[in-house]
């Protein structure tokens, strides 16, 4: 490393040691409401931080709603719950054009995705096209209502649920529309512990006051200074080699793997899989990225990206295995 590329380091971790203190606020704020699950809440704001929209999964009553609706308070920024549903229509997300008979003409009314944070409950409920209008938002970051283009305000930030043990009734996301989730986080159950806590807490009716201790400004500030986390280029080759080691695990030394896989993980997972690491970092107060912060965050970048074959799926090997194998195989730098 050279001299001024270390001065460089240097400076930018002053930098994020002031400007990352909102993080210990924010972790207190969400503390008053939500027991436990740190792994979702992290996951959160990894998304948040890097620019990315959330897909989590797992059963009914484990805190997500509250998690973003509570994240979003505290940042003092807008918020939507559209609850998905099989008679849900794009319109009912987007917005539509209104008549206004004072004036004679049509007038856009905006929907709820016009906010910052968005919670897409159940989106695997709504049909194909209420999806593919969500998504495309999500890439956009706009919105066309009639013949004109709206963008959205940022930060914006799409958190998307599904429950994994209803089939029945549900259309499954296209692994296209999958892929543009940066992270997929299987949220699970609490300890008992914690189980007692949210009880108690529950039972006694009092509502946590949640105050905002920073604005959306400071979240796109800190979103700045994410993406000039150093990266050095032997960490970016082992980023590669996950993702190819998914493609060709044969050229890994993986031949064992060829039959399981359908199809490997995306460029996107390349590109997210670096934009999360520097994001963790940050969330640690470091400037730069260390080989540890992408395996702790591979499987939610890799899990809804790595195709699984028939034979997989009679074996009962899953993503997760797929992954834990990629990381013990690849060469860590």
């Amino acid at each position: 490393m050279h001299t001024n590329q270390a001065e460089d380091i240097a400076a930018l971790r002053e930098e994020i040691a002031q400007k990352s203190n909102f993080l210990d606020l924010l972790a207190m704020e969400l503390g008053k409401a939500i027991i436990g699950q740190k792994n979702m809440i992290d996951r959160l704001m990894i998304a948040l931080l890097a620019e990315g929209h959330i897909l989590l999964e797992g059963v009914p009553g484990l805190a997500k709603t509250l998690a973003i609706k509570s994240l979003a308070r505290a940042i003092d920024a807008r918020f939507s719950r559209i609850q998905f549903t099989p008679d849900l229509l794009p319109a009912d997300i987007t917005g539509t054009m209104i008549y206004n008979p004072e004036e004679h003409k049509f007038t856009p009314r905006k929907g709820p995705i016009f906010s910052n944070f968005i919670l897409a409950d159940e989106i695997n409920r709504a049909p194909a096209k209420v999806q593919s209008a969500l998504l495309e938002a999500m890439q956009e970051k706009q919105v066309t209502i009639g013949d004109k283009a709206y963008k959205l305000k940022e930060p914006f930030l799409v958190m998307a649920t599904q429950n994994p043990i209803e089939q029945e009734g549900t259309y499954p996301l296209p692994e296209a529309q999958v892929d543009r989730f940066m992270l997929k986080t299987i949220v699970s159950y609490p300890v008992m512990k914690e189980e007692k806590q949210i009880m108690r807490m529950n039972v006694s009716g009092d509502e946590p006051d949640i105050k905002a201790v920073i604005k959306p400004a400071d979240i796109l500030q800190a979103r700045h200074l994410v993406r000039r986390v150093y990266m050095d280029e032997k960490v970016e080759n082992y980023i590669i080699d996950i993702v190819f080691a998914s493609r060709e695990p044969e050229s890994y030394g993986m031949k064992a793997l060829n039959p399981l896989i359908q199809y490997g993980a995306s460029p996107r997972a390349s590109i997210f899989l670096a934009l999360s690491a520097k994001a963790f970092a940050f969330m640690q107060k470091r400037a730069y990225v260390i080989p540890e912060d992408i395996r702790s965050i591979c499987h939610d970048v890799l899990r809804h990206r790595i195709g699984l074959s028939y034979e997989a799926e009679a074996e009962n090997i899953g993503a997760e295995d797929i992954i834990n194998q990629i990381l013990n195989h690849v060469e860590v730098p």
